[in-house]
């Protein structure tokens, strides 16, 4: 029996009407011989709804509590899924991502999986058809309820579909993965595939289609992931092996973050202590850093580097702890900026794509600030305001 996980998104189960055309869908799957794990989000904006109940009671939540109450969101969807099932006679059952036995590893709102009982799985598929997961969640050694970031029901379906050895798909609002986002460029090209690495690169450069870990994980395991939009006829993208792509192209896409901030440190003094001090904090707050720059000469240390605006909180914090050591530290903080990149495993066998890219910016009046490369990619800070313009004038440039 052919066995398949799928992917519901927030705005693919927003209304009851939705997750009715979903279980009937479902029942057709099951009919065909199919057994399925199916992985949901928390219905609509569900998520930000609770966040903002929460900014009502307190300005500094507890994780752990946070963590608790942010799980409740995709419980919600795993009942109404089932019980719209199981009306149509369909053998589901819904599991919480505790009962589903996804264990997880670290901070409570940042969580990885650390392991998933399958044995539980494969003991439920005796009778059941469907299995229903809660996405975005599990637990830990403590027997604690932990989440695993924004973006985290990806990465609970394609560790489920790794564990099982099944492919992955993922639905939600888009038709596939675009050579950059449609509303941003309306002419952006869909493509029919695209390797893992170059949607890992997108992913964590603010392309927002799929979690980056998702698509780290299907790579480590070799699990295709279908990529399309919910009950729609229209083809999506495979994401699969670099070498199983047939067309290759040089450049695959632009990625626009506008969710980055960027962050400027001096420190009179040449110190070692505080580069240490820094990074040790940086890590146990697993806060991710971007584009990192260093100068140091005779007035000291000046460090740059970008992250995600919604550590912002996070971040204060832990600069407010090192300047009871530090007390000449000056921190500048810029929200004003985003980053536009430009990705393509080709970039590996072919010359000028990096020249091309600053020709075209230069050429455009598009100033930039800060610039870091990796063998797939090139991305470049610039104002918020110039964010779309650099993104449209660089799909025209390479044909995207």
């Amino acid at each position: 029996m052919k066995r398949s996980v799928l992917k519901f998104g927030g705005s693919s189960v927003a209304d009851f009407s939705k997750i009715k055309n979903i279980a009937q869908y479902l029942k057709e799957r099951v009919e065909a011989d199919e057994q399925l794990v199916v992985v949901v989000s928390a219905m609509g904006k569900t998520t930000d709804q609770l966040l903002a109940s929460v900014n009502e009671l307190t300005s500094k939540p507890n994780d752990k509590d946070l963590a608790m109450l942010l799980t409740t969101g995709e419980q919600q969807t795993i009942s109404f899924l089932s019980l719209a099932l199981n009306d149509l006679n369909v053998n589901a059952k819904p599991l919480t991502g505790y009962q589903a036995g996804i264990e997880t590893i670290g901070k409570h709102l940042k969580s990885k999986i650390s392991s998933i009982k399958t044995d539980l799985l494969e003991q439920l598929f005796k009778e059941q058809n469907i299995l229903i997961v809660a996405g975005f969640q599990g637990f830990n050694k403590a027997g604690e309820l932990t989440t695993l970031g924004r973006g985290g029901s990806d990465t609970t379906a394609v560790a489920i579909a790794s564990a099982l050895d099944c492919p992955c798909e993922i639905y939600t609002d888009v038709t596939g993965v675009f050579s950059t986002d449609p509303r941003v460029y309306p002419e952006a090209k869909r493509w029919d595939t695209i390797s893992f690495e170059e949607m890992m690169e997108m992913s964590a450069l603010g392309a927002g289609v799929l979690e980056t870990r998702s698509v780290e994980l299907a790579n480590n395991h070799n699990i295709p992931i279908y990529l399309g939009k919910t009950l729609s006829n229209e083809k999506g993208t495979w994401i699969v092996p670099y070498d199983q792509m047939l067309e290759r192209k040089a450049v695959t896409g632009v990625a626009l973050d506008k969710e980055m901030a960027h962050v400027t440190i001096t420190y009179p003094n040449e110190s070692q202590s505080f580069l240490h001090d820094l990074f040790i904090k940086l890590e146990e707050a697993e806060i991710n850093i971007d584009m990192i720059s260093q100068i140091q000469n005779q007035d000291g240390l000046q460090l740059s580097f970008t992250f995600k605006e919604s550590e912002e909180r996070e971040l204060n914090e832990l600069f407010d702890s090192l300047k009871s050591d530090y007390d000449r530290l000056y921190v500048k903080i810029e929200t004003t900026y985003c980053k536009v990149s430009v990705i393509g495993a080709g970039m590996r066998d072919m010359t000028g794509i990096a020249s091309k890219i600053f020709k075209t910016l230069i050429e455009s009046d598009i100033p930039f600030y800060q610039v870091t490369t990796s063998e797939i990619s090139v991305s470049y800070v610039v104002d918020g305001e110039n964010g779309e313009k650099a993104t449209r004038i660089l799909c025209q440039t390479f044909d995207l």
